[in-house]
């Protein structure tokens, strides 16, 4: 099975990321493929203070079960078709979320995925291994590091509008994520030249309906991968969208990104700066990021930097969660709660992470985000620390436990958003993914 049909939530890709897991095998042949796709994840939360005008602070539980088929089909010596049918059964307990996107009253069920695919394999060797690649319906479709297209959250419930942007609970586990139409088609193998095109259009009243047509050009070395994209803005949904996102209709994006090692051992580089035109005017945003793995020490630490800026009225788009914690809700609790959600922001990001035994990791992230236009917008300055552990149990059980530390500069009363003063949060989560 490809990645594309095989993909969890992402937001348990940090559970899963280290430790891969096969789909429940149904019927298998020489031709043909057929999966049980089934992954459930429950977690339960604290947050000693809100940022929602309320106070007390608060305890809730959220959770999700995501069930279905995925299959592919060999077509002659090579070529193959590939699909997915999948449902989600979500809901959210207790108070709801520290920034009042849900209550506690969530639950949905409703079809996630639901596509169908086409890739060549050695039909044109030209091309490379599934150098034509073709798939249509509802999934989730990521753009390079996801920094600009990543997934189609939030999921926020019935706290924002009366509850009409509910999405079923499981705010922070996200547990929908497809786009709900698409149509995606990838060009050339994996190395060398190879781009893409795709279509989506987003059912989430969160991003106004969103309809977005976008293409990537890449080039794959040994060194890493240089690429370029454009994203376009075809419609929003007038009865749903905020200011920045009416500016989506006719907005374009052009973005110029690169990661890979640069030719040294165990480094990894990162980066993307990306220029927003809409109606309203031109916004910028951007990253470099350097780390660097220590395979000769013990427990083979990691160390991560991330610088990140974005402008006033840069329109953050569908970044999500894409490969791990921090990338891209950067802080658990200000990219989960009380913001600033990747605008009007610069953001220092190190992390460190180690290893002690194959299915055990640990890890600290810290975060330094810097206000830069204040004036007319609130003063989300802060500093927040996050201690976690990643315990893989065993191929079906994977335990996540996470201690968050949140100052804010600023409280509700002289321009900020936490309740209760600007003194230290005490944020904690415990998350468990049973996949199969």
């Amino acid at each position: 099975m490809n990645r594309s049909q095989r993909m969890l939530p992402v937001a348990i890709a940090v559970l899963l990321a280290n430790h891969p897991v096969q789909a429940l095998e149904l019927y298998a042949d020489e031709d043909r493929h057929v999966n049980a796709d089934i992954t459930a994840v429950w977690g339960t939360f604290n947050s000693r203070k809100n940022y929602d005008g309320t106070s007390g602070g608060s305890t809730w539980r959220e959770g999700f079960i995501k069930y279905g088929l995925s299959a592919d089909q060999r077509l002659g010596a090579t070529s193959a078709l590939y699909g997915s049918l999948n449902w989600v059964s979500s809901g959210t307990w207790g108070d709801g979320d520290a920034a009042g996107n849900t209550n506690g009253s969530e639950r949905t069920t409703k079809i996630e995925d639901a596509f169908l695919g086409w890739r060549s394999g050695d039909l044109l060797p030209a091309l490379g291994k599934d150098g034509i690649d073709f798939s249509a319906g509802r999934q989730t479709l990521r753009v390079g590091s996801g920094f600009l297209i990543n997934d189609d959250g939030p999921n926020l419930g019935k706290g924002p509008a009366e509850g009409a942007l509910n999405r079923g609970g499981a705010y922070y586990l996200a547990a929908r994520h497809a786009f709900d139409r698409t149509a995606r088609l990838r060009i050339g193998g994996d190395d060398g030249l190879h781009g893409s095109l795709l279509w989506l259009k987003s059912d989430n009243r969160a991003q106004a309906n969103t309809e977005l047509a976008a293409g990537t050009l890449d080039y794959t070395h040994a060194l890493g991968t240089l690429g370029l994209t454009w994203i376009h803005g075809i419609d929003v949904d007038d009865r749903w969208a905020s200011v920045s996102q009416s500016a989506r209709k006719d907005m374009d994006v052009y973005s110029l990104r690169g990661e890979g090692n640069a030719g040294i051992d165990n480094a990894h580089f990162a980066f993307e700066y990306a220029h927003q035109n809409t109606r309203g005017g031109a916004e910028q945003a951007w990253y470099l990021q350097a780390g660097y793995g220590f395979d000769q020490l013990p427990w083979t630490p990691q160390i991560t930097y991330r610088y990140s800026r974005y402008s006033a009225g840069w329109d953050s788009l569908f970044s999500g969660l894409a490969s791990g914690y921090g990338t891209w809700l950067q802080g658990e609790v200000a990219g989960n709660y009380a913001g600033p959600f990747n605008s009007n922001a610069g953001v220092h990001h190190l992390g460190l992470k180690a290893t002690p035994r194959s299915n055990l990791t640990v890890g600290a992230l810290y975060f330094e985000f810097d206000t830069l236009r204040t004036r007319d917008r609130p003063n989300l300055a802060a500093r927040e620390l996050d201690l976690y552990v990643e315990w893989a149990i065993n191929d079906h059980l994977i335990v996540t436990p996470l201690v968050g530390l949140y100052q804010p500069r600023k409280d509700e009363h002289d321009g900020g958003n936490q309740v209760g003063g600007s003194g230290t949060n005490l944020y904690s989560q415990l998350v468990v993914a049973m996949p199969f």
